[in-house]
Parts: C-alpha cells; sequence; structure tokens
C-alpha cells in the first residue's frame, strides 16, 4: 500500500438533489459549488467572489443574516472604478450606485436562498489578513491599492472562531435547519512564504476543529487533509505547484460525494454524467444518420431523467436540438 488515504465517517447529512447549497469563501469553495451545479444541485457559488480570510467571510454572513453593514463606507476608487474592501475585485463598477445596487441585490439573493438551503460550505483560505492603516478594518481585499495603505496581521484562532460563531449563530435564526460544512484550503498561500502559511494553515486547521467540537451542526471536510496527505505527489499539481489538477479535484468531490450525498442523489450522478459527455460531444460529422439518431437518443435519455428527478433539462435540450435543426 503506497498511499495514506483519508477515510470520512458518515455524517448523516444525505444532501439530495433538490436541496439548495451555498459555498462561501476561498477557491476550494468555487470548485465544490461549481460541481455540485454541473450535477444539477440549486446553489449559489461564492456570491462575493472569491473570499480568503474568515473575517471577512464571517462579516458577509453576517450581512445576510440581517446583521448591520455599511455598503458605502468600504466602497475605495481606484482608476474610476469603484471596488468594496469586503468583495472581490470582481464585483466592481465605475457607478458607484451601481455597485452598491449589486452589493445589496448579491446580499438579498444570498438570505433568500440560504434561508431555504440545506447546506453552507465554508471555505477558509489563510489566516493572514490586511489591515487599512488608518481605520484598522481588516479588508477582503486590497484591490492593488498602494501597500503602505495596509498593515499585514495572522489572525488568532480566538478571532477566527469568534467570526465563525456569531456568523453561525445568527444564520440559525435565519435559518434553523442549515448545516454547516467548514474545510480548509489545501492551495497554499506561497506569497506569505511556506513558513507562514504553513502557521496560517494550522491556525484555521485548529479554528474548524474547535467548531465542530462545540456544534453538532457543524462539520469538517478534510480537503486539505486529502490534498497534503493522500493525494502526495507532485503530478496532483497544477503548473504552478500549488493549485490541484483537475484529477486531484475530481478524486476529492468523489470523497464528498460519498461522505454527504444522498443515495438516490448519488444513483443519480453516473445517469447525468452520461448525458453531460453527450451534450458535451461534437463530431467529425455531424449531419451523418448516426449522429442525429445519437442526438435523439440522448434527447430521449433526458426527458426520462426529467420525469423521474423532477429536474429542468431546458438547457441540455436546447444544445441537442440546435444540432438538429441544423441538417
Amino acid at each position: 500500500m503506497f498511499r495514506t488515504e483519508v477515510h470520512i465517517p458518515s455524517t448523516g447529512i444525505n444532501l439530495q438533489l433538490h436541496d439548495k447549497v451555498v459555498t462561501i469563501g476561498s477557491c476550494f469553495a468555487e470548485v465544490i459549488g461549481t460541481k455540485l451545479r454541473e450535477y444539477k444541485a440549486d446553489v449559489v457559488i461564492n456570491p462575493f467572489g472569491t473570499i480568503f480570510n474568515p473575517i471577512s467571510v464571517g462579516r458577509l454572513l453576517q450581512a445576510v443574516a440581517g446583521g448591520p453593514f455599511n455598503l458605502e463606507q468600504n466602497l475605495v476608487l481606484r482608476d474610476g472604478i469603484w471596488y468594496s474592501y469586503d468583495l472581490h475585485s470582481s464585483l466592481s463598477s465605475p457607478d458607484k450606485n451601481e455597485l452598491l445596487q449589486l452589493i445589496e441585490a448579491r446580499i438579498e439573493q444570498t438570505r433568500e436562498h440560504l434561508s431555504q438551503a440545506k447546506l453552507l460550505i465554508i471555505t477558509l483560505g489563510t489566516a493572514v489578513s490586511y489591515k487599512l492603516a488608518d481605520t484598522g478594518n481588516i479588508v477582503a481585499n486590497c484591490h492593488k491599492l498602494a501597500a503602505k495603505q495596509f498593515s499585514r496581521t495572522l489572525l488568532t484562532i480566538e478571532e477566527i472562531t469568534e467570526s465563525i460563531e456569531v456568523s453561525y449563530h445568527a444564520l440559525k435564526k435565519l435559518n434553523p435547519e442549515l448545516q454547516l460544512i467548514l474545510t480548509v484550503s489545501p492551495v497554499r498561500h506561497v506569497k506569505e512564504t511556506l513558513l507562514t502559511n504553513s502557521v496560517s494553515k494550522s491556525i484555521l486547521r485548529v479554528a474548524t476543529h474547535y467548531l465542530t467540537e462545540q456544534h453538532q451542526d457543524i462539520l469538517y471536510f478534510p480537503a486539505y487533509e486529502i490534498m497534503l496527505d493522500d493525494l502526495r505527489d507532485y503530478r496532483f499539481y497544477g503548473p504552478d505547484m500549488l493549485h490541484p489538477t483537475p484529477t486531484a479535484e475530481d478524486y476529492i468531490w468523489q470523497k464528498f460525494i460519498a461522505a454527504y450525498l444522498h443515495p438516490l442523489y448519488q444513483e443519480f450522478l453516473p445517469a447525468w454524467e452520461k448525458i453531460r459527455r453527450a451534450v458535451a460531444h461534437r463530431p467529425f460529422h455531424p449531419h451523418a444518420e448516426a449522429h442525429q439518431s445519437f442526438l435523439n437518443n440522448t434527447l430521449a435519455q433526458l426527458k426520462h431523467l426529467s420525469v423521474k428527478y423532477n429536474i429542468s433539462t431546458e438547457m441540455e435540450e436546447l444544445v441537442l436540438r440546435q444540432q438538429l435543426t441544423s441538417t
């Protein structure tokens, strides 16, 4: 046996196909959220963009739960574009009011989804954070502003647990049935040096452990341990030697499936994977009788899955019908 497999005990979450999910945090939240969406889950993925530090994640979740959140106070203008210190740079606008409306809309959409969601997945990226020099407020993103405007700090275990605790209690008032999964991103932050990255990940891991010990409905998914211990080989890392390859992501996804998805949802996955491949297929001879027959058969399978699992397949049907009408 030339590997150390990470085994995840049964959790009892049993996520079903029509359960609502929200992911928030670092880029790993994007990975898991995208996988769920590909398999027809009703998921909101990183509604505020990639957020790395736990304090900023907590502040946004508290705002979603209805807590005080001064939108305008945290806006900044750079090169004619408005940004928010609380959000990723992808949420920006040359028009200040447009950005404020966008943020308000994201908060409201996320609140509506979370109020009915079964699961919230929070991925913590780093305990290293940056504070505005003039206010001392921690920011989610520096937006490439001058370094002298910020000071770097390492969050403590207590600061992180308090932020997530406050968010947890606020969210449980919004949705008493909500369950949380915490993860630590397996991506190394070498910009902070590997030594600081190790300290940072250790702080995050202890904080998540403490939170799961305190609350039965807060669970930990060991993506970090799977990547570093189970997939302990550079072949599972991309060209930057930091981010997991698609193969590694898929392996971690399979672990997630086994731990958290309802058996009926797991049954649906291979059937839908077959459809996904069929829709993505691009033949050498699209007008050939064989391919046209393949399209009709796939449409029939789509109809069957749509009825059996009560899912919308309009987008997939459109892609296939466009190929039929081209003949």
